[in-house]
């Protein structure tokens, strides 16, 4: 099934890169609304940099940027101009348009002769054009891919909207002080999944994307558009700004034996200490764009005529989430960070084969007391006597900017 989603770039097209001039980028929209896309793209809603229906290039967050450190979230002017894609990630992820925070399930009635019979639940999925996905956030969605696209187990709902979905990439130029996607190997380049691969090369009087093309989707769409081949030049500049991008991510997560490492601390006296300051508010799992735990909500109308089934977003913080035969499981709140953290980046691994962070950053940003995944994986391995180094004063400037 995931083979399906998407053919190796390799074997799907042609290695050519395009040109897209910055004054023309509105066509790019215009051609996908033709094919029937909604276009989900970044915008500016109540201060922050989000993902919503977008028609028009006008709509994006042009001439903005952020400022992201641990529990702080900034957004400002670009001093460098008019550009549409330099910020991080925000507080939204594509996995609300995938994996929809509140959705019906089923429906059922109940006939003349007293019985329910249950409908079909007739759902018209859309056809979303996503522009503007990171490679953290692709990675983050082949992730959802595994499970919920499994051979033995497949969502239906998600199926749906994972293959009608297009998605245009844009590589990342302008990391913030939270992200540490390069020690996972997810970013801040594009490398697969994608339909197009956008990178927003500005400055010295000229602005463009250079774009490539990752599968016959996107193929069509460059023909459509007519771009011509890109020069050589353009090429650099545009691999000279993603290699500033890799340079400039100083924040570090040690995978070295890390599922080891948080078995081996179950029972670590560390965990209540984050208890201290961890609010269990459940923000680290809402922003999260591979965090997929839920609840089921049966619901009845007044008459006892109409039942339906709801599944909407929950989070393992919070207490009810571990209830069985009549009391919570995780009653602590170390408890309950402890089995975030170990879920997320020790088995996860067992369960999906990969771990289930991408490194955006986005738990230690909307964290309101601020608290660093990384910092708690580097404190649980200073605690046992790891080899492991602290944070260096460099990237402890830099985390703090």
């Amino acid at each position: 099934m995931l083979e399906e989603l998407f053919m190796p770039q390799s074997e799907a097209v042609s290695e050519k890169r395009f040109i897209l001039p910055a004054g023309q980028f509105q066509r790019l929209f215009d051609a996908l609304h033709q094919r029937g896309y909604q276009t989900i793209a970044p915008t500016l809603l109540d201060d922050a940099i989000v993902y919503e229906p977008v028609d028009s290039v006008s709509e994006l967050p042009i001439g903005l940027t952020d400022e992201q450190r641990a529990g702080a979230y900034r957004v400002k002017r670009n001093p460098e101009g008019r550009t549409f894609f330099r910020y991080t990630v925000g507080p939204r992820s594509w996995k609300r348009y995938l994996y929809p925070p509140r959705q019906r399930l089923w429906q059922a009635e109940r006939n003349g002769d007293g019985r329910f019979h249950v409908l079909a639940e007739q759902e018209d999925v859309p056809r979303y054009a996503f522009i503007g996905v990171r490679a953290c956030e692709l990675s983050a969605i082949q992730i959802q891919d595994r499970v919920f696209l499994s051979e033995q187990y497949q969502d239906e709902h998600y199926r749906l909207r994972r293959e009608n979905a297009l998605l245009i990439a844009v590589n990342c130029t302008a990391p913030s002080g939270v992200c540490f996607c390069t020690s996972l190997g997810t970013g801040p380049r594009v490398r697969d999944s994608f339909d197009l691969a956008l990178t927003e090369v500005f400055g010295n009087n000229e602005h463009f994307f250079l774009v490539e093309v990752g599968t016959e989707r996107g193929a069509s769409l460059v023909e459509e558009l007519g771009l011509p081949v890109a020069a050589d030049q353009q090429c650099q500049m545009a691999e000279a700004l993603i290699d500033s991008a890799e340079q400039r991510i100083l924040k570090r997560l040690d995978t070295s034996d890390l599922k080891e490492l948080l078995y081996r601390n179950l029972d670590s006296p560390h965990w209540e200490e984050v208890a201290k300051r961890c609010l269990t508010c459940s923000n680290c799992t809402m922003v999260c764009p591979t965090c997929f735990c839920h609840t089921v909500e049966d619901v009845t109308n007044l008459q006892g005529t109409v039942a339906e089934r709801w599944r909407q977003w929950d989070s393992c913080f919070h207490v009810d989430f571990s209830y069985i035969h009549g009391s919570a499981v995780r009653i602590s709140e170390a408890s309950r960070y402890r089995q975030w953290i170990t879920h997320k980046l020790a088995s996860w691994q067992d369960q999906f084969g990969v771990i289930g962070c991408v490194g955006c950053g986005r738990c230690i940003t909307w964290c309101p007391v601020g608290i660093d995944i990384t910092e708690e994986v580097r404190a649980l391995r200073r605690r046992e006597g790891s080899r492991a180094a602290p944070a260096s004063p460099k990237e402890e400037n830099h985390a703090n900017a």
